[in-house]
């Protein structure tokens, strides 16, 4: 099948369809991707607005079933790089310049697809990469995805880590170390888990002993609204603490298990869980907030941190699609 460019070779989807193949139609229904809202069943036509997609204008099923993993981060320019990389590494035909954006038609988010993979940009914050998460989640369903992992790639400040450590979250916890994410429902507060699944964490972590210079820990990611004094910064436009008042505040955040810190991790981990999606977010450190507030390290040295997360989670994919032992 050619879609946007892209062939999907029977060497690539072969053996995942193989996997995904279940004797029973219990079977089917439980591995499809599932929404939690009885009242998207009842609506004639489901608009993805923020995608310029929709389940009447659009085959979902054709373009989007294939799908079984999908890759999101804050910036557009880096998702469509790791769109053109993870095309280089499936080996695919065509040429990976040429991708084509699934989402031109709107300037709020970038989507590319390659082969089973999707690479999709999420903006910064828990707002914005809630409002994609919802209509990622939807496109997914209405595409009958199956067995489908997502993996968030991204930066962080390290807590108590050197600069280019990569960071495998454990839980995703608030600005209390709890691992929940607050959602105002109606006037409510609502509280999900924000637990992410163990085995993918692990098996991550082993993909990262079989590469070179990626160095990684599994450990808790404290998410906050906002990136300067929600994260003890003493170097925005407004503050309200002091120097010990910030170093104490990392020093429990070290010792409740956070090892780094960024703005998207528990809204990411509480929609997955509830959806019973299998999730990881992977983000390396630029700095050590116990050293300072502002980043430092050249442009070179940074573009080769950022490239960490995506040569692991490339690797991962590698290996479940048996390209690699």
């Amino acid at each position: 099948m050619t879609f946007l460019g892209f062939t999907s070779t029977p060497a690539i989807m072969t053996p995942i369809l193989l996997n995904c193949m279940g004797s029973e139609h219990n079977e089917f229904i439980k591995q499809h991707v599932q929404v939690n809202n009885p009242y998207l069943e009842g609506m004639e036509e489901d608009i993805l607005y923020h995608f310029s997609l929709s389940n009447k204008t659009h085959n979902l099923p054709e373009m989007f079933g294939d799908i079984k993993f999908v890759c999101v981060g804050g910036s557009a320019n880096r998702m469509k790089a790791f769109a053109q990389f993870i095309h280089q590494e499936l080996q695919l035909p065509g040429n990976p310049e040429e991708i084509t954006d699934i989402c031109e038609g709107t300037d709020r988010y970038c989507m590319y697809k390659v082969g089973p993979v999707l690479s999709i940009s999420h903006g910064m914050g828990v707002p914005s990469i809630s409002i994609m998460l919802h209509e990622l989640i939807k496109l997914l369903h209405h595409a009958q995805s199956r067995d489908v992992v997502l993996f968030r790639l991204g930066t962080s400040g390290g807590v108590g880590l050197p600069p280019g450590t990569v960071v495998i979250t454990d839980k995703a916890v608030d600005y209390s170390f709890r691992a929940q994410f607050e959602q105002v429902v109606l006037g409510k507060v609502i509280t999900r888990s924000t637990e992410l699944d163990e085995g993918v964490a692990s098996e991550l972590l082993q993909c990262s002993s079989e590469l070179q210079n990626i160095p990684s820990v599994i450990g808790n990611t404290m998410c906050t609204s906002d990136f300067y004094e929600g994260q003890g910064r003493l170097d925005g436009a407004l503050c309200s603490f002091s120097r010990a008042e910030k170093l104490e505040y990392l020093r429990k955040a070290y010792e409740a298990g956070v090892r780094n810190i960024e703005m998207e991790s528990t809204v990411f981990a509480a929609m997955c869980r509830v959806c019973g999606l299998k999730a990881a977010v992977i983000c390396v450190t630029l700095l050590n907030r116990f050293d300072g507030d502002q980043i430092t390290s050249t442009h070179d040295v940074l573009t080769e941190y950022q490239q960490r997360p995506q040569v692991l989670v490339s690797h991962f994919i590698k290996k479940r699609l048996g390209l690699i032992v």
